[in-house]
């Protein structure tokens, strides 16, 4: 609001009316007291003051408002038709104010001055809030600051016992590692020895006995072929097991490790008279040994728990999605591949599902489904160490189907 003071009503009204032609609100008074007054019941912006008026002139009034912290900020504009001398105008600016304007005045001058000291002093406010905001905000970080100094010489105190103690156990769980490991060098020896012997006889069996016999050597080819892998495996799985850092990804096509897993699972799907459906599988960053291991628990598990009347009909499948989601979009150019193994056996109860993944856990019998319970724990930590997820959707009686998320 703008404040208009002159002692003479006949000035105060065209003023106003210009004023009041641009949409801007104005109030009046007809002394240097009577202003004073106002000025302390209301904030104004911008102050036009006559200089000669009775009691106080205007000269008497900005030097009032230049001594107090509340008004002195007020941008205060002369206006006179009578003092128009240097020395009143010199003293005008020397009172505080932001201008001195002489009459007779252009109204389109007067509007253009008044509107850029409105501005003005609107930007000064702002500024002036802008800054009381952030010393409060300074003062409310030095308190934090010294909260947080108090709280962190507490805390180096408990990180120095922390650290200690951790000392302590950390060269514990090293001797302890060590021990592992050469226990798993010894299981590891004990497993690959007999495997080594079996391979031996087998190829001593092919290369003197079954010459004439087509079959019978391919079935030995398959069987050296199956101890092979199984040594690698063994291998793979004491990698895994002392989570070593040495286990190298490579790239590889997940079709072709897919067949290696039904190649070992022929017998049981003869057996089974089992139907496996497996679509197109990508190429992808992995480690060869884990994500057989993967698959083959996946799908042992379709054959092992199928429905003793019905044949088992097991799908695998690829799709590419957007995002680490179960239920993500397909997407062409998605970061992620969706597989499924999808099988019409005797399922499981979902609310199980945390169950299934967990080591030495069963739903079933074993002495109807033989197994150690290890299978499916091994399938999540492998899909974890590749960065992905695992879940299933089952209903019973009405097969399980089985989701992995991996990256590309």
């Amino acid at each position: 609001m703008i404040l208009i003071v002159d002692d003479k009503k006949e000035n105060i009204l065209p003023l106003r009316k210009i004023l009041e032609m641009h949409d801007l609100r104005v109030d009046s008074a007809e002394s240097g007291e009577e202003a004073l007054l106002k000025i302390l019941k209301t904030d104004y912006s911008l102050i036009i003051m006559d200089v000669q008026m009775p009691g106080m002139d205007g000269f008497e009034v900005v030097e009032t408002l230049s001594g107090s912290k509340r008004t002195k900020e007020i941008p205060v504009i002369f206006l006179s038709a009578i003092s128009k001398e240097k020395k009143y105008i010199t003293k005008g600016y020397e009172s505080g104010a932001v201008d001195y304007i002489t009459k007779p005045v252009d109204p389109d001058l007067l509007i253009l001055k008044v509107k850029t000291f409105l501005k003005l002093y609107e930007q000064k406010q702002e500024l002036r809030n802008l800054s009381d905001l952030l010393a409060r905000e300074v003062e409310i970080r030095k308190s934090a600051q010294m909260e947080l100094t108090i709280a962190n010489e507490s805390l180096e105190e408990k990180v120095a016992e922390r650290t200690s103690e951790l000392v302590a156990k950390n060269d514990e769980l090293e001797m302890r590692n060590h021990e592992l490991q050469q226990y798993a060098w010894v299981v590891s020896h004990d497993l690959k020895e007999p495997l080594r012997k079996i391979e031996t006889f087998i190829k001593i069996i092919r290369d003197r006995y079954m010459h004439d016999d087509p079959k019978a050597l391919d079935y030995m080819q398959r069987t050296i072929g199956s101890a092979g892998r199984m040594t690698n495996l063994i291998n793979d799985l004491l990698d895994y097991s002392r989570l070593s850092a040495t286990a190298m990804t490579e790239d590889l096509d997940l079709e072709d490790v897919i067949s290696e897993v039904l190649a070992d699972l022929e017998y049981l799907v003869e057996q089974k008279e089992a139907v496996i459906h497996v679509g197109e599988m990508p190429k992808m960053n992995g480690i060869q040994g884990q994500l057989r291991q993967l698959f083959q628990n996946l799908l042992g598990n379709a054959l092992k728990f199928s429905k003793s009347d019905v044949s088992p009909v097991i799908h695998v499948n690829c799709e590419r999605i957007a995002t680490k989601e179960f239920n993500g979009q397909p997407s062409k150019d998605g970061n992620f591949y969706r597989i499924t193994v999808t099988d019409n056996g005797i399922g499981f109860e979902e609310i199980y599902l945390d169950k299934i993944f967990v080591i030495f856990q069963s739903l079933h019998d074993r002495q109807s489904y033989d197994g150690t319970g290890i299978g499916l724990a091994i399938a999540k930590k492998i899909v974890e160490r590749h960065n992905g997820l695992i879940t299933a959707r089952s209903t019973p009686n009405e097969g399980a189907s089985f989701i992995i998320i991996l990256p590309v």
